[in-house]
């Protein structure tokens, strides 16, 4: 165990003593060590054991002992999102325990061969079961166990606030973090930065872009840093759109803002353009259900006035015009044609010949890799595995944010915000995710919506359930 395992571990024995509410923010801040190992496993080749799923142990103890069985069960309830995570979790188990075996060498995959001491490698070889099967098991009941975790949180306590402080706290980190990552690599100091860059990774964390430094703050390369920034952008500006602690909001969403700019990501950039208007469609939507919300004059002003910026940029500065295009064009025209480009197109060929050699079945939950998560979830479980995802973000995003008696105008802001990142979350995998795990901020953000929507409080036939009517159940 290195030091941050070690402060991991006495962090969540402090939180077990402490009050409820600080769980949730040290869960929430623990997504920030994207690249801190808490420990590495030999037994399965030396696979890191990050510093948010250990923290997610002490979590979910934490509600537990709080509020008992009860909103963990509920999360649960038939129809609820959380039911058809229950049912993909459970078949993502499944199939990475039987389909390697059933289909082992009926087709090749990518997938990441490990060696202790030495950074994992991907490589293509015959299906058969590996570490990567039990790796991305664990990762996938983790996920469930966070989902569950967070709805309970939110069920029994209720207080919306503490969402929008802990996603302004983890806001606040990555930031700084960011910036001691371009300080620490032009001082030649970037050593300082170690105890946060322990994983078993391929670390890409001194790269230039343009003559700008590719940030990557406390994420293996700038493309990870850059997804995570660009859901905490998103949750943050859509705070912001809908009138929640505005200046402290409008600030954070600004400096995530050109943090994503400057981290010379593709990523960055593909997401923002799909993410952006997104943001302002879901703005004007909040500003018809609940006239106040939203800010759709600003956001029509800034609309209108952009095509004469770019004109008066056109005119004025031509020479920063050629150096921008130059730029974009080896971020983004270029990049399909560069190794890395060749490279994912292979990964992403692969994963579909094993969706097809397996008969659609797909070669078991950890056992593909890919370059986009939809190809990822039809090689790994296959359609009936995609339908069960495909169902509980549905029941996610269908969640209902108009005024209502039972919910306040805090509480539908945040479950916005949360569908936003959840949104961002699914953009950036469908371009460049890799594997079935979406991270922890994925299941935060999706227990929150669960637990934080409206409540409809109908009981049939007079029967109420010990953990909540049967509106609430569904």
């Amino acid at each position: 165990m290195n030091a941050m395992g070690l402060i991991t571990l006495i962090v969540g024995v402090a939180i077990l003593a402490a009050p409820v509410r600080w769980s949730f923010i040290v869960m929430a801040l623990s997504t920030v060590f994207g690249a801190a190992a808490a420990f590495s496993l030999p037994g399965l080749g030396g696979a890191s054991v990050l510093v948010p799923s250990l923290f997610l142990l002490f979590f979910a103890i934490r509600l537990f002992a709080a509020y008992g069985e009860g909103p963990f069960l509920t999360a649960l309830a038939p129809w609820r999102p959380g039911f058809f995570l229950l049912l993909l979790t459970a078949f993502g188990l499944f199939t990475a325990v039987f389909f390697p075996r059933m289909f082992q060498g009926m087709t090749q995959t990518m997938t990441v061969q490990r060696s202790i001491g030495a950074h994992s490698l991907i490589a293509l070889i015959p299906l058969q079961a590996s570490s990567n099967n039990i790796t991305q098991s664990v990762y996938a009941l983790g996920g469930l166990i966070c989902f569950i975790a967070t709805f309970a949180f939110f069920r029994r306590n209720g207080v919306p606030a503490i969402f929008v402080n802990g996603i302004l706290i983890v806001a606040g980190v990555n930031l700084s973090f960011a910036l001691a990552d371009i300080v620490t690599y032009f001082t030649h100091t970037d050593f300082l930065l170690s105890f946060v860059r322990t994983a078993n990774y391929a670390l890409l964390t001194n790269a230039e872009k343009g003559g700008l430094k590719r940030i990557s703050g406390t994420f293996p390369e700038a493309s990870a840093f850059a997804d995570f920034t660009l859901v905490l952008f998103a949750v943050v500006a859509s705070l912001w759109l809908g009138g929640i602690r505005s200046n402290t909001t409008g600030l954070v969403s600004g400096l995530l803002l050109a943090a994503l700019v400057l981290s010379t990501s593709a990523t960055a950039l593909v997401g923002l353009a799909v993410i952006l208007p997104i943001l302002c469609l879901q703005s004007f939507q909040a500003g018809r259900q609940e006239p106040g919300t939203g800010r759709p004059v600003l956001i029509l002003s800034i609309l209108a006035s952009m095509p004469l910026a770019i004109f008066f940029v056109l005119i004025v500065m031509p020479d920063l015009v050629h150096n921008l295009s130059e730029f974009l064009d080896e971020m983004l025209f270029s990049k399909a044609d560069s190794q890395s480009g060749r490279e994912r197109f292979m990964w992403n060929a692969m994963a579909y010949r094993a969706f097809l050699d397996t008969n659609g079945f797909g070669a078991g939950l950890g056992s593909a890799r890919a370059s986009s998560f939809g190809l990822v979830l039809l090689s790994n479980i296959g359609i009936f595995g995609t339908l069960l995802f495909a169902l509980f973000v549905a029941r996610l995003l269908m969640v209902d944010t108009r005024p209502g008696p039972s919910s306040s105008r805090q509480a539908r802001a945040v479950v916005r915000a949360a569908k936003a990142g959840l949104i961002t979350v699914l953009i950036s995998a469908a371009t460049s995710g890799t594997v079935y795990d979406l991270g922890l901020m994925f299941y935060i953000l999706a227990g929150s919506i669960s637990a934080l929507s409206p409540v409809k409080h109908s009981v049939r036939n007079g029967y109420a359930s010990r953990f909540g009517t049967i509106g609430e159940l569904r």
